[in-house]
C-alpha cells in the first residue's frame, strides 16, 4: 500500500488548514500551554516563521461565515524539513476540539508538503503515556522504533520515536 494510501483520512468538515502566520501566535502557545507541550513560545514559533520551513507551519480553524467574525486557531502542527528528513516538533489541538479529525488533517497535510518537498522520512516524538496520540500517528503511517529515557520534562517522562518511511 502507498504511503499516501494509509494516511488517507478525511479533512473534518467545517475546518480550514492554513499556513501560520505572526497573528496567529497567541493562539499556538496558548494551544502550547494548555496541551502541556514542551515550552517553546511565542519567540521560538517566530523564529521559525522566518526560516526556511515556514510552509510546514499549519494551522486549523473553524471555517469563517463572514470576513468580520473571528475564528481562533484550535490546533496547529510545526516541523522541519532537514537533508531529507522530516522532522515533527509539535501538534497540539484545544482540549474541545480534540477527536474531530483535526490532527490527523494537519499532519497529513505536513506529510504531503514532505513528499513534495521529496522528503525520504518522517521523525516524531511522543510522550510514552500519550496511547491517543500514539493511536493517530500509527493510523498516519508511523511506527514505533525506538524509546528516549527521560526526554520531557515537567513531568519527567520517557519518549516514544516513531518514524514513517516514504516510498
Amino acid at each position: 500500500m502507498a504511503v499516501t494510501e494509509q494516511r488517507a483520512l478525511p479533512d473534518p468538515k467545517g475546518i480550514t488548514i492554513a499556513q501560520m502566520s505572526e497573528h496567529d501566535l497567541l493562539d499556538v502557545v496558548e494551544i502550547e500551554e494548555q496541551s502541556h507541550l514542551s515550552r517553546w513560545g511565542w519567540a521560538a514559533y517566530y523564529a521559525e516563521l522566518q526560516g526556511p520551513n515556514r510552509d510546514l507551519m499549519l494551522i486549523a480553524r473553524p471555517t469563517r461565515l463572514s470576513t468580520v467574525q473571528y475564528s481562533p486557531v484550535v490546533g496547529y502542527i510545526v516541523a522541519r524539513d532537514t537533508a531529507g528528513e522530516l522532522h515533527i516538533n509539535n501538534v497540539a489541538v484545544r482540549t474541545e476540539y480534540r477527536r474531530r479529525g483535526i490532527g490527523a488533517s494537519l499532519l497529513n497535510r505536513i506529510l504531503d508538503t514532505a513528499l513534495q518537498r521529496k522528503a525520504k522520512a518522517a521523525f516524531l516524538e511522543v510522550r510514552s503515556s500519550n496511547e491517543a496520540a500514539q493511536v493517530l500517528y500509527e493510523k498516519c503511517g508511523f511506527k514505533a522504533i525506538a524509546r528516549r529515557s527521560n526526554y520531557y520534562s515537567d513531568p519527567l517522562e520517557d519518549a516514544i520515536v516513531m518514524t514513517l518511511l516514504f516510498e
